[in-house]
């Protein structure tokens, strides 16, 4: 069967950049002769037929925009079996040949569940700020919220620095530390707690009282946000070293603001190349996945991603420990 339209959603947690995909999905599905049908609040809107038609137009001036112009919302309703009713009856009503979901690891479950039901070719495409989905080196988002954590933290250093304070700066990252990681070690952050890795909080505070005493004047310990704490954190710190501790939590504001530079190239290939490859499958192949891989742009099975687990980089870790001595 002749694939003639596509249905294109955001879904899960906002990413900066998934707009910049849209673009990509749409105006690549349009220049490969397909009609684009995009889908409003998710799986709630494919549930509920919220759709909206998509032409060269409506994906104008959004490319250096956060957040996403179809809205994202978490359905409970797919996640039951009337609801992957509706959602396939949405599919057979409006004659959707394929389609594209643009999220994280959640949002793929819910497209694995629906294509059991339904069996049309899916592609899904990660974007998440958290890093966290399974065989692709980036995820659509990640490069803005690191950035803009560490612009955050650079500020924070100036006071840590000139108060003589010890700043614990929690990030996102709830069960993963990725962005952690990453953020502490360009910012030169002296402390990196991460969900995935066990730390010792009296040797960090012996390490503090040490450092302090050879004249250490200030640090900044970053923490994923599963990792502890963060205030229990800062008063055993000054229970332990009489340090002052504070705590900032940079929050929301790494999902936001404009996609960097590298969220905008990774968004438009990965739209680009999810368009390619939906249209090279048929009706019944499984569901795949875009990403990206020592650079390059490769395609998965989306089953790889629902079933291992992406690992952090300790050899990162490792790196900024060396460097925090």
């Amino acid at each position: 069967m002749k694939m003639e339209q596509i249905a294109v959603m955001t879904s899960g947690g906002d990413a900066p950049g998934m707009n910049a995909c849209l673009r990509a999905v749409v105006r690549t599905a349009i220049y490969k002769k397909l009609k684009v049908i995009g889908v409003k609040r998710g799986y709630e809107g494919l549930v509920n037929q919220e759709f909206v038609r998509m032409e060269l137009r409506s994906v104008s001036g959004i490319i250096n925009r956060g957040g996403t112009i179809l809205k994202t919302v978490r359905s409970n309703q797919i996640k039951t079996p009337d609801g992957l009713e509706k959602a396939c009856k949405s599919i057979v009503e409006n004659r959707i040949d394929g389609l594209i979901v643009i999220g994280g690891d959640g949002s793929f479950k819910g497209a694995m569940h629906l294509y059991e039901k339904c069996r049309i070719p899916m592609v899904g495409i990660p974007a998440t700020i958290d890093n966290d989905v399974a065989g692709t080196d980036y995820t659509i988002g990640f490069d803005t919220a690191v950035n803009t954590a560490l612009q955050a933290i650079d500020k924070i250093r100036d006071t840590a620095t000139s108060h003589e304070r010890v700043f614990i700066v929690e990030v996102m990252g709830r069960s993963r530390g990725f962005i952690a990681l990453e953020v502490g070690v360009a910012s030169g952050a002296e402390f990196i707690l991460i969900p995935e890795i066990k730390y010792d909080l009296n040797k960090i505070c012996e390490s503090l009282s040490t450092a302090y005493k050879r004249g250490k004047s200030s640090c900044i310990i970053v923490m994923a946000e599963g990792a502890g704490n963060a205030f229990a954190i800062a008063d055993q710190i000054e229970k332990e070293t009489g340090l002052e501790a504070r705590v900032s939590v940079i929050g929301y504001i790494q999902r936001g603001g404009s996609p960097s530079y590298r969220s905008r190239m990774i968004a438009s290939l990965f739209g680009k190349h999810a368009v390619e490859v939906i249209l090279g499958m048929k009706q019944g192949d499984p569901p795949e996945v875009v990403g990206i891989r020592a650079e390059k742009v490769i395609s998965y099975k989306m089953e790889y991603v629902l079933k291992n687990e992406k690992k952090i980089n300790r050899e990162l870790y490792e790196l900024a420990q060396i460097l925090a001595t």
